[in-house]
This record gives C-alpha cells, sequence and structure tokens, in this order.
C-alpha cells in the first residue's frame, strides 16, 4: 500500500517526530536542525504542516524537494511554507543545518497579523525561490531567531505573545526587504526570464490558433518552472506589472499593430488574440486605451 503524507496537526507532534523535547508554547516554537533526529525513510511521502513553517538554513549539503523542483542550499537562505503545502525531505536531502520557526495559525488570530501574513507572497514561493541571504542579511536574520529563542526560553506572561508577535513581524517584513534586494542584485537571471516570457508571449500571439483563448498566468509560470506569485512579484519589481497586467499590454500593443496594418477586420482581430466575441475585445480594448477599436484606426488613418 502506498504511503501517504505525514501531517502534522500540531507542533507537539512535530517536535516528537524529529525527536525533541515538546515545545515551551503549543503554538510558536523553534527547531534546531543540527540536534534534530529522525528517519526520513518515514517521510519519504513528504511532510504537511497545519502552520507556517519559516526556515533559516545556515548550511545545507545536498537537495530539497519542494514540489516538483529542488532547492540547493550549499548557500545560506530562507524558505517559507503556509499550512497545506507538500514538503519532501528524503534520505540524501537531510544534511543540513539551521533552524525552523513554527507558527499555529491559533497564535496569530488576536492579532492584524493573521490576515496580513496572507499578504507576505513568498508563502506561495517555491524552495527554488528561496531567499538567499548575505552575510550582514543572515546576522539581522539570526538575531530575531535568537530573540524569538529566548522569549520561549523564559517564563511566559501576558505580554510574551505580543513582543513575539512583533518580532515575527519584523523578521517577515525583512524578508520581503531582502526579496526586493534579491530581486535586483540577480538582475541577469530575472531579465532572462523576462526574455523567455516575452517569447513565449509572442509566440501565443502570433499563433493563428489562439482561438482557444489567452495563456493564464498559471500556464506560463508552468512553462517558465517558477510559482505564479514569484513571477508576478519578479515583474512588478522588474517593470512595474504584474504577469497579468503584462500579458494585457502585449495584447494591447499586438492589437495596435494589427489595426495599423489594417489587414484584418476588428472581429478577425478579436479571434485572432483569442477573444471569443468581438464585443469582449472592444470592452477590453477601449477600457485599456480609452479608445474603441475603430476610434483608435480611425485616428491612424487621419
Amino acid at each position: 500500500m502506498k504511503k501517504r503524507p505525514v501531517v502534522f496537526h500540531s507542533l507537539s507532534e512535530l517536535h516528537r517526530a524529529m525527536g525533541q523535547p515538546a515545545p515551551n508554547h503549543p503554538l510558536l516554537s523553534i527547531l534546531d536542525y543540527g540536534k534534530a533526529t529522525f528517519d526520513p525513510i518515514d517521510f519519504e511521502q513528504g511532510i504537511i504542516l497545519d502552520f507556517y513553517k519559516i526556515s533559516f538554513k545556515t548550511h545545507f549539503s545536498g537537495q530539497l524537494r519542494y514540489g516538483q523542483g529542488y532547492y540547493d542550499f550549499e548557500e545560506a537562505g530562507m524558505s517559507f511554507i503556509a499550512p497545506g503545502q507538500l514538503l519532501r525531505m528524503q534520505d540524501e536531502e537531510a544534511n543540513y543545518t539551521g533552524m525552523s520557526l513554527h507558527i499555529h495559525p491559533d497564535f496569530l488570530r488576536p492579532y492584524l497579523l493573521d490576515s496580513k501574513i496572507r499578504q507576505y507572497g513568498f508563502f506561495s514561493y517555491s524552495a527554488a525561490e528561496a531567499l538567499y541571504l548575505s552575510d550582514k542579511e543572515k546576522a539581522t536574520i539570526l538575531s530575531i531567531y535568537e530573540f524569538i529563542q529566548d522569549e520561549l526560553n523564559e517564563r511566559i506572561d501576558k505580554f510574551s505573545q505580543d513582543v513575539m508577535i512583533s518580532q515575527i513581524e519584523l523578521l517577515l517584513n525583512y524578508a520581503n526587504r531582502f526579496y526586493n534586494r534579491q530581486f535586483i542584485t540577480r538582475k541577469d537571471v530575472n531579465n532572462d526570464l523576462l526574455s523567455q516570457l516575452e517569447r513565449i508571449l509572442d509566440g501565443y500571439l502570433n499563433d493563428k490558433s489562439l482561438m482557444k483563448g489567452l495563456p493564464s498566468v498559471n500556464s506560463l509560470a508552468e512553462n517558465l518552472n517558477v510559482t505564479p506569485r514569484y513571477l508576478s512579484d519578479l515583474l512588478r519589481n522588474l517593470i512595474g506589472l504584474n504577469t497579468q497586467q503584462f500579458i494585457h499590454e502585449k495584447v494591447i500593443q499586438k492589437a495596435k499593430d494589427h489595426l495599423a496594418k489594417n489587414e484584418l477586420t476588428i472581429s478577425e482581430i478579436a479571434y485572432c488574440l483569442g477573444f471569443e466575441h468581438p464585443q469582449s475585445f472592444n470592452k477590453f480594448f477601449k477600457t485599456k486605451t480609452s479608445l474603441s477599436p475603430s476610434a483608435y484606426r480611425k485616428g491612424l488613418a487621419s
């Protein structure tokens, strides 16, 4: 019988499985990877957590499989996993040092962070899109982990949750800043991704069989081997548009090319660009340009 992923509903269950003492707080804990003891065979089908996991890996030899991809952790980095995501760890992939912060959603519920945490896009990234850290950034992240650990080791009082929530939010805000830096410093890689995206879209828009419709954000991300959220965040940092806006921009450019050539009727242009009905194309074009397709074509002729 095929094994299923192991589901951890509580932090205590995870600590036991990792051979660690019960957490000091039932809803918030930090695990030191160097002290964890477990048999990877027990988790060969992966694990699913009912809580957030923020991994801070200071050294890794091997690979961590996440979804369909692998992430090489030889560089220090961070990865962010939301409740319900599948994480696979196999024997040859389990040699790393660092720590992970686990946050049960119930810990966040009394605070604005409960809803705000869903706005941090990196919880939707794959491990291959992990955050790489400079030495200075590593020191910053480590200080926050150590502060939270110290707080957990002290006697829990009525101020503890407020203090730790503020540190978690600080950690997430730093991650946002460092990801923004990563989009900038890895421009060569990112520009190559942008070029690939443009080629894929141009291929779609030049395909006479496009009547089946425009490509979706998900299909484009899949072709590029990135997650949809990562692709949109990357584009927003590179060119100020998310993926959907970028698709629309390319469609408008192609529509203007067709209108300028005056070789096709507006209905034919609509079908060529993947619109099922000309009316939908007319509405789309006017929304984006403030002109109807016929008015735009007329303006070019005048």
